[in-house]
This record gives structure tokens, C-alpha cells and sequence, in this order.
């Protein structure tokens, strides 16, 4: 059993690093020097480059964004982001020194945006797949996302769509316009990596309160929603388990649904690839 834990740990963390790799690569080698400020703390301080070095200027805002967590977010979830709040800025650091010796050369505006989207929308996917963040606006971000239901894909275009829209200032709307495409693709990847590919998630649902999860289902998300009995393996009692398929971009409306109604709730949600029928 502790050798199983010691292995996820070293998954888990890899992951993370990897992601932070990725996000941070893109950043130094695609949309830093093509000026798109893509959303989010680091591409903000895109347009402050010139007085500010990058990395610092995301390391101070991310830790005043650390009280907000805190604030709003509580302890659990701001010791999360503190990892993340730290160790983005160094990655952004190391991977600008590593502009000094691998040169990429000059490259079409869509080029660039294209590769920097998909390798960060990569990272971030990874970085939130193993319960941690990168701070900074994914704070804001996660605030969205448990008040308001949307997930991080969509919480990112909400947020982040107001930093993109401050580019147009400094580097004028043609590279607005880019670093919006860098936005979508960031967005889009960021949730096939932590959701699946899959268009819509099966729930399996074991629940005090029934009755009130099967109305939200119903009523609130439009979808319908089946009963069965079974019986616990370990306990011997007969249980009510509810099943229902959404799309996979209403899974944290649903889950946060799920949790408000009834905190002890135990869930199990996979890929459903297909689903035909009903009424």
C-alpha cells in the first residue's frame, strides 16, 4: 500500500513538472517574443516586459492572488496554489535561459500561436490534472469555477478573455487577435487533458438524498436520470445508485450540484464515447 502511494506521488509530481515545463517552454519560445498576451499572470506581464522582468512580475502578483485564495477559496485549496505560485516563476526563469542556447528563429504569427497554444493548453491540462495549480489568475479561475459552475477550460476564456483584450493596448489588435486563438486552444486542451476526449461523462451516484439529486439533474440540467438497487459488498446494505450521462462541459456544474446537495455523496464519473436512445 505505501509503495503504491510512493508511486502515485511520483507520478502525480512528474506530471506537474512536465506541465510546468511545457506551459513555461511555450511561453519563452513562442508567445513572449511574438508579444501575445494569451490571459492569465504570465501573459500579462507580456505587457510589461519592458520595464519588468517576466518571471518577476508573475511571481508578485501571484502571491498577492494567494490571500484572495485564501480568502475565497480557504486554506486546502490556497496550499495548492502555493506550490504552483512558486514554481511557475522559476520555471519561467530556467526555460528563458534556455532561449540563450537553443534558437528557434522567426516565425509566422500563426505559427506561433499555434504551437504556444497546444503546448500550453497541455501543461495547464496536466499541472490541474494532479490537484495543483499555477496560481495567479487560476485562482481567479477556480473562484468561477466553484461559484459559478463553468469549468476551467471556460472559466480560462471568462478571465483571462480581459488580459487578451488589454493587448490590443500595448501591441495593437492584429496580435489580439492571435493571442485570442492561443486562448481557445489553451482553453480546449486544458479540459480534454484533465475531462478525457470523450464528449460526455457517465455518473454513477450513491447518495443520501436522492430525491433532490434526481430534481437538480432533471430540472436544473435537463437530463435524465435512472434508479437501480444494489447492495454493498462490505456493509450488506441495499442502496439506491443513480446513473446519468451529460456533456462532458456541464461535468463540474454537475458536480458541484452534486456536492451542494449532498457533501458525503460518493460519484464515480467516466468517458461515455457513445450514447444513443431515451426520451
Amino acid at each position: 500500500m505505501k509503495e503504491n502511494k510512493i508511486k502515485e506521488n511520483i507520478i502525480r509530481y512528474t506530471q506537474f513538472v512536465i506541465g510546468l515545463f511545457l506551459f513555461s517552454f511555450a511561453f519563452n519560445f513562442f508567445l513572449l517574443p511574438n508579444n501575445l498576451v494569451f490571459g492569465g499572470v504570465s501573459g500579462l506581464s507580456i505587457v510589461f516586459s519592458e520595464y519588468i522582468d517576466p518571471s518577476l512580475f508573475t511571481l508578485v502578483v501571484c502571491v498577492f492572488l494567494l490571500f484572495v485564495s485564501f480568502a475565497f477559496l480557504g486554506k486546502e485549496m490556497t496550499a495548492r496554489s502555493v506550490i504552483g505560485s512558486l514554481m511557475l516563476p522559476l520555471f519561467m526563469k530556467l526555460t528563458e535561459i534556455l532561449t540563450l542556447y537553443i534558437h528557434i528563429g522567426e516565425m509566422e504569427l500563426l505559427v506561433a500561436a499555434l504551437y504556444g497554444g497546444v503546448l500550453a493548453g497541455i501543461g495547464i491540462g496536466l499541472v490541474y490534472k494532479t490537484g495543483f495549480n499555477t496560481g495567479g489568475t487560476d485562482i481567479i479561475n477556480l473562484i468561477i469555477n466553484k461559484y459559478a459552475g463553468f469549468s476551467i477550460g471556460r472559466s480560462m476564456f471568462v478571465s483571462d478573455g480581459l488580459i487578451v483584450l488589454s493587448g490590443i493596448f500595448a501591441f495593437g489588435i492584429i496580435r489580439c487577435m492571435y493571442a485570442g486563438i492561443v486562448l481557445f486552444l489553451i482553453s480546449k486542451l486544458s479540459d480534454r487533458v484533465i475531462l478525457g476526449i470523450s464528449n460526455s461523462k457517465a455518473f454513477y451516484i450513491v447518495t443520501y438524498k436522492p430525491t433532490e439529486v434526481k430534481e437538480f439533474v432533471t430540472k436544473r440540467l435537463g437530463h435524465g436520470i435512472t434508479e437501480f438497487n444494489a447492495k454493498g459488498g462490505y456493509n450488506k446494505e441495499t442502496q439506491k445508485v443513480l446513473f446519468s450521462v451529460v456533456p462532458t462541459q456541464q461535468y463540474y456544474s454537475f458536480k458541484n450540484g452534486l456536492y451542494k446537495i449532498d457533501k458525503d455523496a460518493f460519484f464515480v464519473a467516466v468517458d461515455a464515447y457513445e450514447s444513443k436512445g431515451g426520451k
